[in-house]
């Protein structure tokens, strides 16, 4: 009997800890199918995952879509702030406390697929004239971390493609999970790109400012792991990309070097 009343007792637990915690500022981007605005409200995969945890923990606090950039540093400065999508990668570990992994994704080099340009190696990447990358994205500080020195930051990841589908860049550093959509929102087909090279494999999290209560953070843990327990999480994650791998219950923290 005990044993199960430990799942509910658990829950209660979650529910208070929240509704005793100071609002959260939830932040997230215009990065399709991940976060984005429909009809004037946030949707997307993480988005229906975080607003299920919200649901399980008795949060109620809004999701904002705003730019990146800002919505990244204001995770690292303001307490009680969290951010999602946001690729766990070793540079960033300190930077934040860590609630998922909500995503798997791949990061690559992306041509046009007309393009002669071969790689097979970061070194042949670091001799190219300029790699667009999108400001602050997980890839730019990977990169950046490898000694890149060609890299162009852009605004937006829509900004980022278009540059390359007008031919005003020739390479861009992107993921599998959006940019496929991305290209369809701008009128191309995902087809009209290919990967030159995958260079990285990492989890997306949701973040948490080092301010926030741990209390807070366990128990968004606690939930999302019974989401993925309950099948709750893997039938969100096949309805927005069907064909992807799920992300397991838990990843290890990534490694430096």
């Amino acid at each position: 009997m005990i044993r199960h009343l430990l799942p509910l007792w658990l829950a209660a637990a979650s529910a208070a800890a929240c509704a005793a915690a100071p609002p959260l500022n939830i932040l997230t981007e215009d990065d399709p199918p991940l976060s984005f605005v429909r009809d004037g409200r946030p949707a997307g995969l993480v988005v229906e995952v975080v607003r299920e945890i919200q649901r399980r923990v008795g949060n109620h606090d809004p999701i904002l879509v705003v730019p990146w950039a800002r919505a990244y540093r204001q995770a690292q400065q303001e307490p009680n702030t969290a951010l999602f999508n946001t690729n766990r990668i070793a540079e960033r570990e300190r930077l934040f406390k860590w609630v998922g992994p909500v995503t798997v994704t791949q990061g690559s080099f992306f041509v046009r697929r007309d393009s002669k340009l071969t790689l097979d190696s970061l070194d042949g990447a670091k001799r190219l004239g300029q790699v667009l990358v999108v400001r602050d994205w997980y890839l730019q500080l990977a990169l950046t971390a490898h000694g890149f020195a060609n890299l162009k930051p852009i605004a937006t990841p829509s900004q980022m493609v278009s540059m390359l589908m007008r031919g005003r860049a020739d390479v861009i550093a992107s993921e599998n999970t959006t940019l496929p959509t991305q290209l369809r929102q701008l009128g191309y087909r995902p087809t009209d790109v290919r990967p030159a090279y995958t260079f990285i494999h990492t989890y997306g999290y949701i973040a948490f400012s080092p301010q926030t209560s741990d209390e807070v953070v366990r128990a968004w843990q606690r939930a999302l792991d019974g989401m993925k327990r309950d099948g709750g999480f893997a039938a969100i994650y096949r309805r927005w990309l069907p064909g992807e791998p799920v992300p397991e219950l838990r990843a290890a923290p990534p490694k430096s070097g």
